[in-house]
């Protein structure tokens, strides 16, 4: 039995029926590589199952502690059946790209059984109608809730259902899998009486190590700004009211290739820079064809990963974040692109100075009756889609493996990412790279994009116009 961290509580607390927390990846296949030319749905169920001790997620669920007084806590499911978690569809047909879209888009926004392992499955097979995929293909969606995983820990899971040829095998397990009792209410009470005594204690401790150097940031920060305009406050626009059930999806697909040649026209970029900037582009094509693009500039919220080497292999969130400003108010690409460099360096400074570990580590020590209550209580009433405005969207960029990856005996063809859009930030980026191919996926609220299309162009065109202006 493990408890969740309180990081990984709040995406619990702070669920609801509009905003669901989990997060999905959609693996799209091509079949031909696979034994015999083709996968089968048995085929797939037992390969999933003979890798189920790679990830403790799968068989994992919560037991919740009585009346919230603390976190939940991980024990492995007794009743675990593999079949509940592993589903199987079809598109109709033509079975094109856009019919793809609104499916995903669809089972996205169902929320997960929470009284089960957080995690299901879905087998896509009729994708005979979409533009540049071989005959055959098959798309997998996983959803997984984000108080099991992040972006990296969801990578690792990956790599633990995929091999590196059509034929690999995975490793055995070293012992058999043995399911957990529930525990006592009176063995949960006594763990949560001893946590919450002392949970201020950490807080002291993490506290005296984090203030010094945030201090001297502040003050180095604001010395800066002495004989500058000071930040300009974050505009409200559609993506930052009240999210409704519904969700679209959309992704474009970039070549790595060109997004690393672009970084070269700006000093110190990095590809996560390229990447903000494209969004920053598309943002302005979109708000601006909308007749509602703000005078300032648009913000994202960028999350860090704070997971250290020797937590590699473990799940949970191992994250913290800064906000970033996307300079949509700039008309010209590259300078676009030079100013988020500018903008990134600085938060990434405050960052390093502050310890992106340390502010992972502060979520970690508020008692767990507070911190439930006060989840549960902004996300019931709406309070963050009322208040001024955080950050417009969210962009998040994880690594992905950059050699093909096979599943079943199934190469991978398209790696995409699905968000969880929430109350005041209703657009999430997911950025996975993959094979020499970078990819931008969107996850929105649908009221607040109803045209997802025509988004996905924006960004599309964001990109040519940058990349053309960047090796000219």
């Amino acid at each position: 039995m493990e408890q969740l961290s309180g990081l990984d509580a709040t995406f619990l607390n702070m669920e609801t029926r509009n905003a669901p927390t989990h997060i999905s990846s959609m693996m799209v296949y091509d079949q031909s590589t696979a034994p015999e030319g083709r996968v089968t749905f048995k085929g797939i169920l037992a390969n999933i199952e003979s890798r189920l001790h790679l990830a403790r997620c799968f068989r994992q669920k919560l037991v919740r502690v009585p009346l919230g007084f603390d976190h939940p806590y991980w024990i492995e499911d007794a009743d675990f059946d593999l079949e509940f978690h592993v589903r199987h569809i079809a598109l109709p047909t033509p079975g094109d790209w856009r019919q793809l879209c609104i499916q995903v888009a669809r089972v996205h926004a169902r929320p997960l059984d929470l009284g089960k392992p957080l995690w299901e499955m879905y087998v896509i097979e009729g994708l005979d109608g979409v533009e540049g995929l071989p005959p055959g293909c098959f798309a997998i969606l996983t959803k997984i809730h984000h108080s099991a995983i992040d972006g990296v820990s969801g990578m690792e899971m990956q790599a633990a259902t995929h091999d590196l040829t059509p034929d690999g095998k995975p490793v055995p397990p070293e012992r058999p899998w043995v399911a957990e009792s529930q525990p006592t209410l009176v063995e949960l009470a006594l763990r949560s009486t001893v946590n919450n005594v002392q949970q201020p204690f950490r807080f002291a401790r993490i506290l005296r190590e984090a203030a010094p150097p945030m201090i001297k940031a502040l003050i180095e920060r604001a010395n800066e700004l002495d004989d500058e305009e000071g930040p300009a406050e974050v505009p409200r626009t559609r993506f930052n009211g009240k999210v409704s059930p519904h969700r679209v999806f959309e992704a474009s697909s970039l070549a790595l290739a060109d997004v690393k040649q672009i970084r070269k026209r700006v000093e110190g970029a990095t590809v996560n820079d390229v990447i903000l900037a494209v969004v920053g582009g598309g943002l302005r094509k979109y708000l601006e064809k909308h007749l509602e693009l703000p005078i300032d500039t648009l913000s994202a919220f960028a999350p860090i990963s704070t997971r250290t080497p020797d937590q590699a292999g473990t799940a949970g969130n191992q994250v913290s974040g800064m906000f970033v400003a996307l300079h949509t108010d700039e008309v010209d690409p590259v300078t676009r692109l030079e100013k988020v460099y500018r903008t990134t360096t600085s938060s990434k400074e405050m960052t390093e100075a502050v310890g992106a570990r340390s502010m992972t580590d502060v979520t970690q020590t508020m008692p767990g009756v507070l911190a439930g209550i006060a989840g549960r209580l902004v996300a019931r009433t709406g309070l963050m889609s009322r208040m001024k405005p955080i950050a417009h969207c969210v962009v998040t960029n994880v690594p992905g493996p950059q050699v093909p990856m096979y599943f079943t005996g199934a190469k991978m063809v398209g790696s995409f990412g699905l968000g969880c859009p929430m109350e005041g930030i209703g657009l999430f980026h997911a950025v996975l790279s993959y094979n020499g191919a970078i990819t931008i996926a969107v996850t929105a609220c649908r009221d607040q994009m109803p045209d997802p299309s025509f988004y996905a162009e924006c960004i599309e065109a964001s990109f040519r116009e940058l990349r053309e202006a960047a090796v000219s």
